[in-house]
């Protein structure tokens, strides 16, 4: 396999892909074609999104998957595929609605590259259920590309607004840790990723992310090898 699971498609105030762009060209050298699925995208249209992709990644034909006459095809025939960010519910959703989820599950673990933000980093886990967007939409099940046997939630972060008094990510994490004491949760900051290629997991980009599991949270430091966790 050979997946790279961004967190987010910015950084701080950085432009849209900026500092994502040197990782993803280098997941995908010698390659200049990307099927993206853009179906995470509600209040911004398709179409819209996949532009939005493109003019980020001149160097790269960017075709979204709702583009083609033949979804599945399109998965099988293309060079790489890309999964962008927004709900992960309604994306996940569409995966199902297509029959799309088997097979790109089957191609990426027989050698498809795979790069996702956000959402489309969400659903490389074993489920969404440690995703952070609202349930606008219900799909047949949580159960997700399973690249990774984990959780995974991006735009982690420690921050509580001041005179904000709901629950910190950390909490909500809890919440899940006590239901599922045995299921890790990877939780990554924007600007920050999760490389798998063939059995070797690393966290890349400068910043740490978080282990939790059974109960604890523990720091794992950028670049830390999480091979362990596959």
């Amino acid at each position: 396999m050979n997946v790279l699971m961004l967190s987010s498609s910015r950084e701080g105030q950085h432009g849209y892909l900026e500092t994502a762009r040197p990782a993803i060209l280098e997941h995908l050298a010698g390659i200049n074609e990307l099927l993206f699925v853009p179906f995470a995208g509600v209040t911004l249209g398709w179409d819209d999104y996949v532009e939005k992709v493109q003019l980020a990644l001149p160097e790269l034909k960017v075709t979204g998957i709702h583009q083609t006459a033949d979804a599945v095809r399109a998965v099988n025939s293309a060079q790489a595929i890309a999964v962008g960010g927004g709900n992960t519910f309604n994306l996940l959703n569409e995966l199902y609605k297509q029959d799309l989820l088997a097979c790109i599950r089957d191609k990426v673990k027989n050698g498809l590259p795979y790069i996702g933000w956000s959402a489309g980093s969400n659903i490389c886990g074993n489920s969404i259920r440690t995703t952070n967007d609202m349930p606008i939409i219900e799909p047949p099940s949580f159960d997700a590309l399973q690249f990774v046997p984990f959780q995974i939630n991006p735009h982690y972060t420690d921050y509580q607004p001041p005179g904000h008094n709901g629950e910190t990510r950390a909490q909500r994490l809890a919440e899940f840790m006590v239901l599922n004491p045995a299921m890790p949760i990877v939780a990554i900051r924007e600007g920050s990723a999760l490389q798998r290629v063939d059995n070797q997991l690393t966290l890349t980009g400068p910043h740490p992310g978080i282990l939790f599991l059974g109960g604890e949270q523990q720091d794992i430091p950028a670049g830390q090898d999480l091979s362990h966790l596959l």
